[in-house]
């Protein structure tokens, strides 16, 4: 077991089942689904494209900072940035290694990387994600974007932001928080290809 006990990996795995449970039912910014739907769905697709299971973990969680902060339901609209990405992945970093943390803290940046580099990419952003990119920087620049491209989980970033934009179906129909509890343990007890 990579992270420690058996009592230890059921702890955290129990954590994030309440968050998802209990803390992830707040509006999803503009969209018609709430941060619970929005986490299921984000994990389901993963799951439909066979992405490994620290990827499946990172669609799951990725915004996990914005149940973890203490600035309201949505900073955004009051044109605050919560960087989420960044305090989610401190927040995971204390439980999970980079290749679930890593997606976590670069899917911000892959929506900016995104912009810029997919002429088509901004076209498929929510209302709350265009208002939102401002706040976070906008378009990244040419020297950004070489800088992005050169980390090691910048592609599996842009896969995690692409289905992020993907994840805001009202109608989708998802399993429930308990069927993804499965990959955190596989995560957790250091599983090959995790």
């Amino acid at each position: 077991m990579r992270n420690g006990t058996a009592s230890h990996m059921t702890s955290i795995r129990d954590e994030i089942q309440n968050i998802l449970t209990t803390r992830a039912t707040g509006q999803y910014g503009l969209s018609a689904v709430n941060q619970q739907q929005h986490a299921l769905q984000a994990a389901a697709l993963a799951e439909r494209n066979g992405e490994s299971a620290a990827f499946i973990v990172a669609a799951l969680v990725h915004d996990i900072g914005h149940m973890v902060h203490d600035l309201g339901e949505d900073p955004a609209a009051h044109d605050v940035d919560d960087r989420h990405e960044e305090l989610g992945a401190v927040w995971l970093a204390e439980r999970f290694g980079p290749a679930v943390t890593e997606p976590v803290r670069l899917h911000v940046p892959a929506k900016r990387y995104l912009c810029a580099t997919d002429k088509a990419y901004f076209g498929y952003l929510s209302p709350d994600s265009v208002r939102s990119l401002a706040l976070q920087g906008g378009p990244m620049s040419a020297d950004e974007v070489a800088a992005f491209e050169a980390l090691p989980f910048a592609q599996a970033a842009v896969r995690l932001r692409r289905l992020d934009e993907a994840a805001k179906n009202p109608r989708a129909q998802t399993p429930p928080v308990t069927h993804f509890m499965k990959y955190v343990d596989q995560v957790l007890d250091g599983a090959p290809g995790t």
